[in-house]
Formats: structure tokens, sequence, C-alpha cells
């Protein structure tokens, strides 16, 4: 039985379908860009940055942290000839919220005891520096080209904008 979001994505996936004509861009992304950003709803990263389709990897998780990126990065990078890491994270973001040790316990709590602190879910407490932290980790990554070009970005979900971060 179908949920009623379900019943929406399909329905939309077949308005979309009906007049898709990018099936054969390549493989490698345009731009030579790849994107990490947070997986947060509110935050779209090729329309904040007027990308299409084909232009660039677009790599999201919790916080937009660059650790947790770093095998997409890789083969964006080694495998498909990206030449430029943008870092994006957010204003009002949850991984301020919270820390490592917290989210430990409510999983404790919420499964049995299950001891889960060897998960480093990557929160932070200064929205700027946790961009600086991130590019930094690539720059000393063994694995990441030292000639790619990383630069970090907050967007501000309260007016669509975003601002570099100097490092």
């Amino acid at each position: 039985m179908s949920s009623q979001i379900t019943k929406e994505i399909t329905a939309a996936n077949d308005h979309y379908s009906a007049s898709f004509a990018n099936g054969s861009l390549p493989l490698p992304p345009a731009r030579k860009l790849a994107i990490v950003a947070c997986m947060d709803a509110r935050l779209d990263p090729a329309r904040v940055l007027g990308l299409q389709n084909g232009d660039a990897h677009v790599i999201r998780n919790a916080g937009g942290r660059s650790k947790d990126a770093l095998r997409s990065i890789i083969i964006s990078q080694q495998l498909l000839g990206t030449e430029e890491v943008l870092i994006i994270h957010h204003t009002d973001c949850g991984m301020l919220t919270f820390t490592d040790s917290q989210l430990h316990q409510i999983l404790q709590e919420r499964f049995n005891g299950n001891d889960v602190k060897d998960i480093d879910f990557l929160p932070f407490s200064n929205l700027e520096q946790s961009v600086r932290d991130d590019i930094e980790f690539l720059r000393e990554s063994k694995v990441v080209s030292p000639s790619i070009r990383i630069s970090g970005w907050i967007y501000e979900v309260e007016t669509g904008r975003i601002r570099p971060v100097s490092n």
C-alpha cells in the first residue's frame, strides 16, 4: 500500500519524465565542480547557485561535513575530473544543537542500551569554524589533490544569500 507521499512523488515524476531531455548528459560534471552541502531541506544547492543538471556533483550529508563526504569527493576529483570544491554550511543548522555525547545518550536509551560511542556525528558549536575545519581537513588529506580549489560558504536560510568564509 502506497503512502500519500509515494503517490505524490510518483505523479510528479510522471510529469517530469514526460518532457525529460537530459538523458545524454556526460558523466563528468560540466563545470568541474563538486559541492558539499548540508542535507537540510531548506537548502537546494543547485537553485541557490544557479546550476543546471549536469553542472556539478552535489554531495549532501548532515552538516555538509567534508569528512563524511570524503569518499565522494575523491571519486569526483580523481575519476570524474572535478577541480573545485565548495563547502556550504548554513545558519540555523541542527548540527549546532547537540553534542556527540548527547546523541550517544539518546540512542543508547532508545535502542536498549546499545553502545554507539564509536559513531562521530560531526556536530559543531561554531558555524564559521566548522567550514574552516572542513576546508582544512580536505587540504590536509593525502588523497585529495593539492591543486584542487576549495572554498567555504555559509547559506543564510533567513535570506537565501550565501557568504564566503575566510580561512
